[in-house]
């Protein structure tokens, strides 16, 4: 179903052309995976205790599942973001793949934890180039090291666009449209649900 009111889809025709509402939710899971492996880097925005939004690039660590939605980011506790999460969960989280100008937005809440398993599932030897060895025997930069925490993003939704037009003919059809008045989407908008969430959820439990 459209998130858009009848005169929010006359007066914004190219969200209403763009938004696909017939996928089955793991279609639609499946081509939000390609685009966050396409953009490789997303943007984690966290609120801080005066209210302004601070947003940094992080990679989050490939999805192990077919049905996964969570985002894990690896990160050293002690940076802020840590203290800005702890003050306010909501999160949003956004990718852009600019090859193919797709994208996708989440909104959610952050949770923080130190779950070995969840470190050990996750770990990257690159961390430790972020949070380097301080030569003190317990700061090690490994993934033993107490500063290491996981930054796991639970969505309410996610809006994603995607495309699987190239750009030439992207670029033709929104032509066409600039000189004939009509508007015109050259991907689809996808909407995924707090219902679709709590369906995945639902999926990776059994």
């Amino acid at each position: 179903m459209s998130d858009l009111s009848p005169e929010q889809a006359r007066l914004d025709p190219y969200s209403s052309l763009a938004e696909n509402t017939n996928l089955t939710v793991q279609q639609k899971i499946t081509d939000l995976h390609t685009v966050i492996k396409n953009a490789k880097i997303g943007m984690l925005v966290t609120r801080d205790a005066n209210g302004n939004l601070h947003s940094r690039a992080m990679t989050p660590a490939t999805p192990y599942s077919d049905t996964q939605l969570n985002l894990a980011f690896l990160a050293n506790n002690v940076s802020h973001k840590f203290e800005e999460i702890e003050n306010d969960a909501h999160v949003n989280v956004s990718f852009c793949d600019p090859s193919s100008t797709d994208w996708a937005s989440y909104s959610g809440r952050a949770r923080v934890t130190q779950d070995r398993d969840l470190i050990n599932k996750h770990w990257s030897s690159m961390i430790t180039g972020y949070i380097g060895d301080l030569k003190d025997g317990i700061h090690k930069g490994d993934k033993n090291d107490p500063r290491v925490a996981v930054i796991e993003v639970i969505p309410d939704e996610i809006k994603y666009w995607i495309t699987k037009r190239s750009s030439a003919v992207r670029t033709a059809q929104v032509a066409y449209g600039a000189a004939t008045g009509k508007a015109t989407s050259p991907g689809e908008l996808r909407i995924i649900s707090n219902e679709d969430v709590q369906l995945a959820q639902g999926f990776q439990s059994k």
